[in-house]
């Protein structure tokens, strides 16, 4: 695949800067990929589409507030410090972006918060934006989180070009969200609303859930036109042996599984074996999914409407096939469907 095959036309003004009111109140393509068959409908009729045994995976990773402002020392110029992931919590070293990049030198300290209430040095150059930083603080380490934390912002994607609202802290976060440790939230697991999980609870749709922290290389952009060159930032992803039972179980009984989003698809294919089980699993990942690319474990996806040439489009079309998925995002822009983070869903079967 070429990643020049990944290119439409999408209208800027179909790209949604805010969720709809209700979570499965958004709207929902449902396509059969036997029939190629595609109907309109609601998130919350998605219901419909599943019987009593099938099951939901979900991702129950959770968005940390990971956008935050300091200032430089000597010059006191503004820095953003975008934090990606925790090094060593007793050392309090962390891999992060900073902007702009070009300002900031190994040795340098960047100070946060009123009265400088956080102060980081920077440590090592690990890419040509990213920087390794110690944060000194002499507490303990819960507290230590708990004032980094505080001082961040939720970092919603800065391609929707808007300022933060009050909402964001609740809505840029899946209702199943536990273990912290994403920079970006999984957007097709933002649909579901506690009033939806109850209806498959009452029907006997079972849902199990595995973890994935979404790191930005979601959102980086793919340089090489051949896609086999792409390499994907590694991100770290947890299958309980619980979960993978129940899939496995639901498989051999010809349930349907269905996979939330591009991050369970990823998840689940990083860990089946040859015979088609998964199993449980520990462990980073990188791995890209396009065709041919043929997927294993889930039988059923949910996803949202993803922008040209992104990972989650190509990804999306490991499930779907390319020809089929280019009809469906032709459809969806002629229906104007809303894309990305807080855009509207599709349901593959």
């Amino acid at each position: 695949m070429r990643l020049s095959q990944y290119k439409f036309h999408l209208p800027p003004e179909l790209i949604s800067k805010y969720p709809t009111p209700l979570r499965d109140e958004a709207r929902l393509m449902v396509i059969n990929r036997q029939s190629n068959r595609i109907e309109h409908r609601k998130f919350k009729d998605i219901i419909d589409y599943f019987k009593e045994g099938d099951i939901m995976v979900l991702n129950n990773t959770k968005v940390f507030p990971a956008r935050l402002y300091g200032n430089k020392e000597k010059t006191g110029a503004q820095i953003e410090v975008f934090l990606l992931r925790e090094l060593n919590p007793e050392q309090r070293l962390w891999d992060v972006l900073v902007d702009p990049a070009r300002k900031i030198r190994i040795g340098n300290k960047l100070y946060f918060g009123d009265n400088d209430a956080l102060v980081a040095e920077v440590i090592d150059n690990t890419t040509s934006r990213g920087r390794t930083l110690r944060f000194l603080f002499d507490g303990d380490h819960e507290k230590f989180k708990s004032i980094l934390f505080g001082m961040g912002k939720t970092p919603i994607p800065k391609a929707l070009k808007r300022e933060l609202t009050a909402d964001d802290k609740d809505r840029y976060q899946t209702i199943f969200a536990k273990h912290e440790g994403a920079v970006a939230a999984p957007c097709a697991g933002l649909h579901f609303s506690r009033e939806l999980l109850k209806r498959f609870e009452i029907k006997g749709i079972d849902t199990t859930e595995v973890t994935l922290h979404m790191g930005l290389g979601n959102f980086r952009s793919v340089d090489v036109e051949d896609l086999t060159k792409h390499k994907m930032d590694s991100e770290q992803m947890i299958i309980t042996e619980e979960a993978a039972n129940t899939i496995n179980a639901a498989k051999d009984r010809k349930a349907e599984v269905c996979a939330v989003g591009t991050t369970v698809l990823r998840t689940l294919e990083s860990s089946v074996s040859t015979n088609g089980k998964l199993k449980p699993a520990d462990m980073w990942t990188n791995k890209f999914l396009f065709p041919p690319y043929e997927v294993t474990v889930p039988t059923a996806f949910v996803t949202n409407f993803h922008l040209p040439v992104s990972t989650m489009m190509m990804m999306t079309s490991s499930f779907t096939g390319y020809d089929l998925l280019m009809d469906v995002y032709n459809t969806a822009v002629k229906e104007k469907y809303n894309f990305g983070t807080f855009g509207d869903a599709m349901l593959v079967l």
